[in-house]
């Protein structure tokens, strides 16, 4: 075994040291090692113990793994921070009392109050849900839809004042995971018109004090609603005969198409990345087509991706695959909402929903993530409901299949966040973001894994969280 290593000047010794058990790095050589130092936030050393002993200096806290495993820190790439952090332990798919859940639907007008009304109130939501987001190792999450399209929001989670919130705190180095920003112009899971969007897309501020903290990447936008609710724009027909629609303001489809695309283009132009809300396979073909001409006028590198994809087709991700689009999946939705999705569209397309395997096989970067508080943040779980979307495991078995899975919540997501050189695998000089799990994942079915207690969470080289009761 030959130690990956980064210098770091006079002082070679580590601020930390992770030793006797199995370091999972995720990098593209799959390297394992047996120990992992770190030093001022980076990853210093990957090795054997052997080779790592000289990281260890007076000063170095060692932690003895006893057989546990290290894996890079989880990055949940959709998770509504601050009502995850108003709901907890409630959810709208599951949890204590989730069908009594406050909040449970974000435009219930019929709720007596907001969950979140002040800045006080909104900065002890994102604080909580960051607390337990460190208990289950994710080092990194995605806000997907912060802005002034949310300011008359029923429950208070998603407005200008939440992304203002944030700032607040990471300027005073209150956060304990990265977070990344997607702007929002228009309702959450509602309309939005196309002077909104551009006129927010041309005055979006996105400078932050540490971009690799908190970082404002782009925009998100709703182009359309959910199959079960008949919202999807879809090729099949509803039940009622209806074929859904787009959310995108317009007098008629195709000016509703064309302004879905206006907007695309224009946030590609200004160097923007968008995350789409797309469900439909006529909206994700529409939004295919919108980023086709988008980076004919511009080649930036700004990772475009689909948001859910219920209905994407094979066409659809072949070109996505070519145009390097990604494509965000929650993979406990597709468990809970494919008998629905069957009862409005017939058990065939259901079949085909969520086309996970075929996805891979396209080369489409695949990112998995919670849509937190949909479901629990729980990324075990989800591997466990991707697991069975997947079909036949990838050449390599079922190592292979878990890598995959893995990376989806690591490495995947770091790509989609753009931050792939400096964060989401355990290679030096690398953002020093792991957690340790009780038992090495590679040793286990995608089912065991929700039982796989999260011991320890490490961010840019300070541990945010330890299990009581775990080694340490």
């Amino acid at each position: 075994m030959h130690p990956t290593t980064v210098g770091t000047g006079a002082d070679p010794h580590a601020d930390l040291v992770l030793r006797g058990g199995v370091v999972r790095t995720l990098d593209d050589a799959d390297t394992t090692g047996t120990a992992i130092a770190v030093r001022h936030g980076r990853i210093l050393r990957v090795g054997s113990d052997a080779e790592v002993e000289a990281s260890i200096g007076r000063r170095t806290r060692v932690i003895d793994l006893d057989g546990r495993a290290v894996l890079p820190g989880i990055n949940d790439s959709h998770l509504h921070g601050a009502w995850l952090g108003a709901m907890w332990p409630n959810t709208v798919f599951g949890g204590t009392d989730a069908a009594d859940a406050p909040g449970g639907d974000p435009h219930d007008t019929t709720e007596a109050a907001p969950l979140l009304t002040t800045r006080a109130e909104r900065r002890a939501a994102i604080l909580r849900a960051q607390e337990l987001a460190a208990s289950l190792g994710i080092t990194s999450y995605t806000e997907p839809g912060l802005g002034p399209g949310e300011d008359a929001g029923a429950t208070g989670c998603f407005g200008q004042d939440v992304l203002d919130a944030y700032i607040e705190l990471e300027a005073e180095r209150a956060l304990t995971a990265r977070v990344t920003v997607l702007a929002l112009f228009g309702v959450l899971d509602g309309p939005s018109t196309l002077g909104d969007v551009l006129t927010g897309l041309r005055g979006l501020r996105r400078d932050t004090d540490r971009p690799t903290w908190l970082r404002v990447a782009g925009v998100k936008i709703f182009a359309d609603g959910i199959p079960p609710m008949h919202q999807a724009w879809t090729r099949h027909r509803y039940p009622d005969g209806t074929t859904g629609g787009l959310l995108v303001d317009g007098a008629d489809e195709a000016e509703r198409a064309e302004s879905l695309r206006l907007m695309i283009r224009e946030a590609n132009r200004l160097g923007l990345q968008v995350g789409v809300h797309a469900t439909g396979d006529r909206t994700i073909d529409t939004v295919v087509d919108a980023v086709e001409d988008a980076l004919a006028e511009s080649r930036m590198e700004l990772r475009h991706y689909i948001i859910h994809g219920d209905l994407v087709t094979p066409q659809a991700l072949a070109r996505m695959a070519r145009l390097r689009m990604g494509l965000n999946v929650q993979a406990g939705i597709a468990v809970t909402t494919a008998p629905w999705l069957a009862a409005v569209l017939g058990d065939e397309v259901a079949a085909s929903a969520w086309p996970l395997g075929a996805a891979a096989a396209a080369g489409v970067p695949v990112s998995l993530s919670s849509d937190a508080p949909i479901l629990a943040p729980d990324w075990r779980q989800g591997i466990a409901d991707a697991d069975a979307w997947l079909g036949a495991p990838p050449p390599g078995g079922e190592a292979a299949r878990m890598r995959w899975l893995l990376r989806a919540y690591t490495t995947v997501p770091a790509r989609q966040d753009g931050a792939e050189p400096w964060k989401g695998s355990l290679e030096p000089r690398k953002a020093a973001d792991l957690c340790v799990l009780e038992a090495d994942p590679l040793t286990l079915s995608p089912r065991e894994l929700p039982g796989v207690g999260v011991d320890l969470t490490v961010v840019d080289g300070d541990v945010v969280f330890e299990r009581v009761g775990a080694p340490v």
